[in-house]
Formats: C-alpha cells, sequence, structure tokens
C-alpha cells in the first residue's frame, strides 16, 4: 500500500523484502545514537510485524521510504498516535518521526518526506495538530523539524517516561510541534 509520494520517494507500508532493513535501522549505533537501546534480529522482526499491522489496521505507522529511481528502501518516516507521555503529550497525539540509514544522510530525504506526511495528515487524516520530540542535543532530528515548519514548544521539554535511569544523558526531550490551522496558512500563495 502506497500512502504518498514526492518527487525522489514512494511512501509505502512494509514489504517481507524490508524485514533486513528494519534489522539494519533498529541495531545500528549511528542511527540510534539517542536510543538507550538496540533490537536484535528477534526484536527486529517483532517491529517489523507491529508496524506492518498497524498501517494496514489504521492507516497510521512508520512507513518505508523507498527511492523510486533504483526502488532502495532507505529508511522510514511515519504518522503514530503517541503513548504513555502523559501529562507531556496528551493520549492520541500524532507523532512524527524518521530514521534511515547512514549512507543517505545528507540528502534530504529525511525532510522531503516529512513534509509530505505533514500535507498528508492535515489534508488526507484531517489532524488538528501533529507533534515530534527528540533527545534534547539530538540536532539532526531537531534541525529536521524546523525546517519543515514545526515550532518548538515553549515550556515542552521533559524527561522522557520511556528512558531508563541508567541513560540519563538521554531523558531530556525537546518537543515540536505544528497545527494544522499554521500549516494551512503556509500552503495558501499571499496576494
Amino acid at each position: 500500500m502506497i500512502i504518498t509520494e514526492t518527487e525522489r520517494l514512494i511512501i509505502r507500508n512494509w514489504r517481507e523484502e524490508d524485514r533486513d532493513l528494519a534489522y539494519e535501522i533498529n541495531s545500528d549505533d549511528k542511527v540510534m545514537e539517542f536510543f538507550p537501546f538496540r533490537r536484535n534480529r528477534a526484536e527486529s522482526n517483532a517491529f517489523f510485524e507491529r508496524v506492518r499491522s498497524m498501517i494496514a489496521d489504521t492507516g497510521l505507522g512508520l512507513y518505508v521510504l523507498e527511492i523510486k529511481a533504483s526502488g532502495e528502501a532507505i529508511g522510514y518516516c511515519g504518522l503514530m498516535r503517541t503513548d504513555n507521555l502523559e501529562p507531556f503529550v496528551p493520549a492520541g497525539t500524532v507523532e512524527i518521526g524518521w530514521r534511515l540509514v547512514p549512507q543517505h544522510w545528507g540528502k534530504g530525504f529525511v525532510s522531503e518526506a516529512a513534509r509530505a506526511l505533514l500535507a498528508h495528515g492535515f489534508q488526507t487524516l484531517d489532524l488538528d495538530q501533529i507533534v515530534s520530540f527528540a533527545v534534547h542535543n539530538n540536532v539532526k532530528s531537531t534541525s529536521v523539524m524546523e525546517r519543515i515548519g514545526m515550532y518548538r514548544v515553549e515550556g515542552g521539554d521533559f524527561d522522557h517516561p520511556g528512558v531508563p535511569d541508567t541513560y540519563p544523558h538521554l531523558k531530556r526531550h525537546v518537543l515540536y510541534s505544528l497545527a494544522a490551522a499554521e500549516w494551512r496558512s503556509r500552503q495558501t500563495p499571499k496576494d
């Protein structure tokens, strides 16, 4: 199932041949630098099944990014409902997030996919707001958030409850947000 497309990317659900991509991303130290865990093959397979089913069941999830020109799957970007982050982020709020294999960093693929998914979220899914959050010093991710037009929420920094206390350097997160009305106002040409 194709969710949407961009100039260079097909954004789609996972296929069986994407299992290795899921493992590569979830076990790579560079990709997972700001996460307290790496997934082994079994955990990665469980992740793969969960996100593929989620997309099929709800339409939301972490979608595969495939380069149109080559057919290569290079990572994922997606829209998911948040859980277990109250009171920092209300339950059910939709988050945009991404991960990409390192050899494709710095080419604008994540920003391109994220912009298309913001449009999908606000136009097709009629969402009121989309948020994103990252470890406070994850400049690569927060730079993407700013490039796609999200704003850092004043007073929105929080200690992520899902990060174990044994990783204090990964606890503090910054919260970014974009409201549908703000996004729509930017889509309308000014006279």
